[in-house]
């Protein structure tokens, strides 16, 4: 038995789409692979963003293509007391501060980043007594040295240089650095409207999973240092982790429910599953297009061949 754990985790704000199919179907080989097992959570934490009803519907669709979870589904929308506790810890180290600054005030402040605006450091040394705390914001120059001990998954991501710098190896993408406090700037972990952020509830869950191999999307690559950071603050240990290219429209955007991409179609599940394949780069024969899904899915686990999609950075295909 392999302690491969991995997961997909989409967003219950819609139906999942081709993009998505794709980043489930990397998920899985890669976990099925290396005779491990595949998880599936459900991030609901942002409960202004959640669509009735979509989750089952993601999860009913999954089933259709044969993407079967190995533990029951977990739902962030019942983790709450755990982000809380990890909260409380982050708090205890110092390493996170009441923020009262509002969007148009970091706007007329801050420099653009790598994912979005970055955080001038306006209330690290505390905010004016006329005004209160909005979010809390965790400090990117915490030098936190020590981690727990090395497993065999761990990518070599051992503690943070003097001055910040978060280095890493994505299986796919290459050598990540990314300095985080003049990249990114100090990041919000509980939201002005009380909700915990997506990077600290992530890093909860994986670690509450046991996840020890991440495979996901292109678009959350430049993420991961600040969930790295956080679960070196935390004394959790690293996954492993690999990001697909993503799956573009014809616009050059990302497929998603902004961009009116069409949910995938449960009727003709194989030939989705085949095109998701073809996109990874995993040249399945032409003949496997007319076989079940369950043809096809023995036949990619068994022939899964991740460094074969490095080539493909984006690609186009219809909404």
């Amino acid at each position: 038995m392999s302690n491969y754990r991995g997961r997909f985790a989409p967003s219950p704000t819609g139906p999942l789409h081709f993009g998505s199919l794709v980043a489930a179907v990397g998920s899985y080989l890669d976990a099925k692979h290396h005779n491990g097992k595949w998880l599936v959570r459900i991030e609901d934490l942002d409960n202004p963003r959640t669509v009735k009803g979509a989750a089952d519907k993601i999860l009913s669709t999954l089933e259709a293509y044969g993407l079967h979870w190995d533990e029951d589904i977990i739902y962030q929308s019942q983790h709450n007391a755990a982000y809380v506790e990890a909260f409380h810890q982050l708090k205890e180290t110092g390493a996170v501060y009441p923020c009262c600054c509002t969007r148009k005030e970091i706007a007329d402040s801050a420099l653009h980043g790598i994912d979005g605006q970055i955080y001038p450091g306006t209330c690290r040394n505390g905010i004016p007594p006329e005004r209160e705390g909005r979010a809390w914001r965790v400090r990117t120059d915490m030098q936190q040295t020590v981690r727990p001990e090395p497993v065999e998954w761990y990518t070599g991501f051992d503690k943070l240089s003097p001055n910040g710098v978060v280095v890493f190896d994505d299986t796919l993408q290459g050598r990540i650095t990314q300095h985080l406090a003049t990249e990114v700037g100090d990041f919000i972990v509980l939201r002005a409207d009380g909700l915990f952020a997506y990077q600290l509830a992530v890093v909860v869950d994986d670690a509450l999973q046991g996840i020890t191999h991440v495979v996901r999307g292109a678009d959350l690559l430049y993420s991961t240092p600040r969930q790295m950071y956080l679960q070196q603050l935390l004394g959790l240990n690293t996954p492993g982790y690999m990001h697909l290219p993503l799956v573009v429209n014809a616009q050059g955007e990302k497929l998603s429910k902004q961009t009116l991409a069409r949910p995938v179609e449960k009727n003709n599940t194989a030939s989705a599953l085949f095109d998701a394949l073809v996109f990874l780069r995993q040249q399945p024969p032409a003949e496997l297009r007319l076989r079940t899904i369950e043809h096809l899915l023995a036949w990619a686990i068994a022939n899964w061949q991740p460094a074969a999609i490095l080539p493909t950075v984006t690609s186009a295909h219809s909404n």
